[in-house]
């Protein structure tokens, strides 16, 4: 078994033991392989151990890698999970399945005026993106801005809104990165309760947190999606 079959093989036993331990169901916790910066062999290595998720931060490079993995793409899902500016947006909306960094309307506005251009194409999953601990080094709108932005992005044609994703300050507490999974937490579960019944909301149901240092205790506060990349590809460049 290959380094990183073992790699995957261990994250997926972390899942398995966390969800349990929330009462939970692993099946309902999808695990998304951050590539950045990784070459296209070891995201190879990946898909041959039965990886089918990769998130990328930056769309140049993703798209040089979907381009190369072409061959495998029925059966990848390319998530992008960074910060994405304006003039990246077309190449966003035409190669990506899923965008969990929107964190302002122009954004999502031309990720579905360009996904409209292709009606080939399902429409792009995305999450909005929250910053619980107000850093002016990463994206995201503030909790009390949610809503309201949850409810432009809802409401464009060719794009889903999906959930809610974060990227909690670092720390190596357990007690913090509980307290920072459940505050984007009550985030998304005041918003699915004041929009019970609307058809726009329909598939609101991915809460995108918890990473290598981090996964149980986004588990425990109800992470459906987890983002791993240095435990399964080790430390990047």
């Amino acid at each position: 078994m290959s380094s990183i079959a073992q790699r995957l093989e261990i994250i997926h036993q972390r899942i398995s033991e966390a969800a349990a331990a929330a009462g939970r169901l692993p099946s309902n916790i999808n695990l998304l392989a951050v590539s950045k910066t990784v070459p296209v062999a070891l995201i190879r290595e990946a898909f041959a151990a039965g990886q089918h998720a990769f998130g990328e931060n930056y769309a140049q490079e993703a798209s040089e890698k979907i381009i190369a993995l072409a061959d495998l793409r029925q059966n990848l899902e390319w998530h992008f999970i960074g910060p994405l500016q304006s003039n990246k947006t077309k190449e966003v909306a035409n190669l990506f399945d899923w965008v969990h960094s929107i964190d302002r309307p122009k954004i999502a506005q031309r990720l579905s005026a360009q996904r409209l251009n292709e009606p080939q194409l399902q429409p792009l999953q995305v999450c909005v993106q929250v910053n619980l601990s107000g850093e002016t080094t990463k994206g995201g709108v503030a909790p009390h801005e949610v809503a309201e932005l949850c409810d432009l992005v809802a409401q464009l044609p060719a794009i889903c809104l999906r959930g809610l994703m974060t990227i909690p300050a670092p720390s190596a507490n357990p007690v913090i990165q509980a307290r920072a999974c459940a505050q984007l937490r009550q985030c998304f579960t005041e918003l699915a309760t004041a929009r019970l019944g609307n058809l726009a909301y329909a598939h609101f149901d991915t809460l995108s947190m918890g990473m290598s240092d981090d996964l149980e205790a986004a588990i425990t506060e109800g992470s459906t999606l987890v983002r791993i990349g240095t435990a399964i590809f080790g430390q990047r460049n």
